[in-house]
């Protein structure tokens, strides 16, 4: 959800022209790239947990 909510600010951002056309193309590229990440974490929470116990 939050990275959705980033990309609507992005959005807003170059709509008021604080940031130019490529700025916004860049953050939404990467904003792209964290979601996949976090979704496949997600789904996948057994290859990112501590696998040794004290």
């Amino acid at each position: 959800m939050e990275n959705s909510e980033t990309q609507v600010w992005i959005g807003f951002a170059f709509s008021c022209k604080y940031i130019s056309k490529e700025t916004k193309e860049l953050l939404m590229s990467k904003s792209l790239e964290v979601g996949r990440l976090l979704n496949h974490m997600m789904k996948n929470p057994e290859k990112y947990s501590n696998k040794t116990h004290n």
